[in-house]
């Protein structure tokens, strides 16, 4: 196992009545032990793959992927910023098997050429790394702390897409309206141990059913998958029933239906209507599937209350089991804004396609590596606050679970992943 030893998080209940007391002292930086993280010699070989390597010249691909993550993991500003920033600590920075300082230029010249699926190919080796060093890492299930969908006993996946505003007058390939431009980020997050299980990064015009085959391919037969109805296309819930995959997603307000059975005689609750249909419009009858759940509910949203119609495949969920399960989609906005408001997806870098995927990968990877360096430490706060501790210590020699031990002994109750209280609608027990 290395220098970490066993990677298991830390047991028991009383880490908060701990006495405080000092991190202990090691031979390598908080950045280094994070950097850890990534397995030697991945990078180089994903670089000879992407074709990379023979570009490097004096700027290697270990030490762009270094210099990103610490843009990430400090707010770089500019290039400036970054540079000057590494350039002060490029000792330490040396120790990181060997990364070197950029210039502006080099670091400019590599974001816009260096092909940004060395990035994403990362990003999923290490995801894939993590599990293999700490299974329970990736099978954690968010129902063992929360009780938030505890009793459907199966992977519940989200799907949902958030856009990333750019500066309209220097970016010209995704420009999204008149005067603005946008990347919107397309994923899939697993609900129990809340990461990625599958992204695309594509320009804000493109738009959310375009991309709902290619994130639901991934899906095992009896999985539940979540969508918005921005994903709604009739004749892939079609190819999810036939592989069967459970979906709950929410109807468009002109849906044309026959109903022909009802489950409820009448109202029960928030419950207002729960029927088997059928599309009656003849130009995607033919593409939906045969048979269809329409669940009716009130929520409550913004203080208003709201009749919203959900659809799904499954005939045994009770009609609140439905209701509960949208309103876990929730969830996948909690995750995208501890990734905004914390990591680097503001201010970019580059101006270019390319550069702007290369900080949104890093921001990706930096996130899963902070996950799992809270994971080892049992760290009970927000993972806003596990950020802003590693940022001011990133270069001191301590040991990387001992200092989160000790800085996580304070009063209250918080978590790293999303909580259900987040998400949760009054009207649903």
């Amino acid at each position: 196992m290395g220098w970490f030893g066993r990677l298991e998080p830390v047991t028991g209940q009383g880490v908060k009545n701990k006495p405080k007391t000092k991190p202990t002292r090691s031979t390598f930086s908080v950045l280094r032990q994070l950097c850890k993280f990534i397995p030697n010699h991945l990078v180089g070989r994903l670089a000879r793959e992407t074709d990379v390597e023979r570009r490097a010249r004096s700027f290697s691909p270990w030490s762009h992927v270094v210099a990103l993550c610490y843009g990430q993991l400090t707010h770089a500003l500019s290039l400036h910023d970054l540079c000057d920033g590494l350039a002060i600590h490029s000792g330490p920075l040396s120790a990181i098997r060997g990364a070197t300082p950029p210039s502006k230029n080099a670091l400019s010249h590599a974001n816009k050429h260096r092909s940004a699926l060395l990035m994403e190919k990362l990003f999923w080796a290490v995801l894939d790394h993590l599990r293999e060093l700490s299974p329970s890492f990736y099978g954690e299930r968010l129902g063992a702390r929360g009780k938030l969908a505890w009793r459907f006993r199966r992977t519940i996946q989200i799907i949902d897409a958030s856009v990333i505003q750019l500066v309209a007058n220097c970016m010209d390939w995704a420009k999204h309206r008149r005067r603005k431009a946008a990347a919107k980020c397309h994923l899939r997050l697993d609900l129990q141990s809340f990461l990625p299980r599958f992204a695309i990064i594509d320009p804000a015009r493109e738009m959310e059913v375009s991309r709902a085959r290619e994130l639901c391919a991934g899906l095992a037969p009896g999985e539940v998958v979540i969508m918005d109805r921005g994903y709604l296309d009739y004749a892939h819930l079609r190819d999810l029933d036939a592989r069967g995959v459970f979906f709950v997603i929410r109807a468009k307000d002109n849906l044309a239906c026959t109903v022909y059975q009802r489950l409820i005689k009448a109202p029960a609750g928030a419950i207002l209507r729960d029927d088997l249909i059928g599309l009656s419009d003849p130009n995607t009858r033919p593409h939906a599937p045969k048979r269809l759940r329409r669940v009716v509910a009130l929520v409550e949203v913004d203080g208003q209350i709201m009749e919203m119609v959900f659809l799904t495949n499954n005939l045994q969920w009770a009609p609140s089991s439905v209701a509960e399960l949208y309103r876990c989609r929730w969830q996948i906005e909690v995750f995208f804004k501890q990734l905004k408001q914390t990591l680097q997806v503001a201010d970019f870098l580059g101006h270019n396609a390319n550069a702007v995927r290369w900080q949104l990968w890093s921001a990706l990877l930096v996130y899963v590596l902070l996950r799992f360096a809270g994971f080892l430490s049992a760290w009970p706060h927000s993972f806003t606050r596990l950020w802003a501790l590693l940022r001011s210590a990133l270069w001191q020699k301590l040991e990387l679970r001992s200092l989160l031990e000790n800085y996580g002994t304070a009063g209250g109750s918080f978590r790293c992943m999303a909580q259900p209280q987040q998400g949760f609608w009054p009207y649903f027990p």
